[in-house]
């Protein structure tokens, strides 16, 4: 009999291992994971609905923090279901222009994200060192323009990695060691020399997060600068108070990313560990974006208890 796992240079179908080492407790895992997957969908979907009907806050913060739940949405509705396939029914098998979409959609879209956390950090940067123009700066048609702009920078960056995917042979094997299609994955599938784009994905993902994430940095220089600046500590303590929520959503964001791309890179790290990480990125984030926005800030909080009946208007 033929091995399974050998396959021509252009497969139909690529198989999704999952995680190698932990298939016979799957049914334990797929718990945390599809209750994570509602709480996120639950919680992206009543945070749009509450920013949408709740005119004070059609401000630029939320505006931006609205793109980032429909981002949430996006990329965690992209992974999720397939991998909960995965585990419930050992449905491993994905046609290569699914696998290739979701690859896409997952990576052009969490480098949306990054591009809208530094402009929710740019907003802050600005609702504290320059308040009287806040609103002038940040107008609606700007803040249209910022999204637009995000968008198109993901689609442009990431565009061409499913053209370049499709056109390597995959003459080994199509079986890919993870849960999803990520491209790193694929691409040491492949049994040519892949060492121009392992450089050019190093190039996107610094332009991309990287250049972020040294912005936002550089923007929390310049905010903490200006708030020592202030006379008193009371408006100190509030001035950072407001940038609480925003520093806790990156730290969610950056932190599991940063490890799954050195991982990958760099690193020597276990692949059930390696992939269980990775799925934390794709988890974790999206769940805690509303509950952290939805906690610290007072007029996301009502307008959901009064969503939810629990509070009369």
């Amino acid at each position: 009999m033929a091995d399974s796992n050998r396959t021509t240079s252009q497969p139909s179908t690529f198989i999704l291992l999952g995680i190698p080492g932990l298939e016979e407790i799957y049914g334990w895992i797929s718990v945390p994971f599809c209750s994570i997957y509602i709480l996120s969908l639950l919680g992206n979907s009543l945070l749009l609905a509450v920013i949408t009907t709740k005119p004070t806050l059609h401000e630029p913060m939320y505006h931006f923090l609205a793109m980032l739940a429909f981002s949430d949405l996006v990329i965690s509705t992209t992974a999720m279901p397939k991998i909960l396939c995965i585990f419930w029914f050992r449905d491993r098998a994905i046609h290569i222009n699914t696998c290739l979409a979701q690859s896409f959609l997952i990576h052009s879209v969490s480098t949306m994200e990054s591009r809208f956390m530094l402009a929710m950090a740019f907003d802050h940067y600005v609702a504290i060192c320059n308040p009287l123009r806040h609103l002038a700066i940040l107008t609606k048609r700007v803040i249209a323009q910022i999204g637009l702009g995000v968008v198109m920078r993901g689609m442009l960056l990431l565009g061409p990695h499913p053209f370049l995917l499709k056109q390597l042979p995959y003459c080994t094997t199509n079986v890919i060691s993870h849960t999803y299609c990520e491209f790193m994955a694929l691409v040491k599938l492949a049994c040519v020399d892949t060492t121009v784009m392992r450089a050019s994905s190093l190039l996107v993902a610094f332009l991309t997060a990287g250049l972020d994430f040294i912005l936002i940095v550089l923007s929390y220089i310049l905010i903490l600068w200006a708030v020592c600046s202030l006379p008193s500590k009371e408006a100190r303590v509030k001035s950072l108070s407001t940038c609480s929520s925003h520093i806790c959503i990156m730290l969610v964001f950056y932190t599991p990313e940063a490890f799954s791309f050195i991982s990958h890179h760099f690193g020597h790290v276990a692949p059930h560990v390696h992939i269980l990480i990775a799925n934390v990125y794709q988890l974790v984030p999206p769940m805690m974006n509303p509950i952290i926005y939805g906690v610290r800030t007072l007029g996301i909080w009502q307008t959901t208890l009064h969503i939810l009946s629990f509070k009369p208007a």
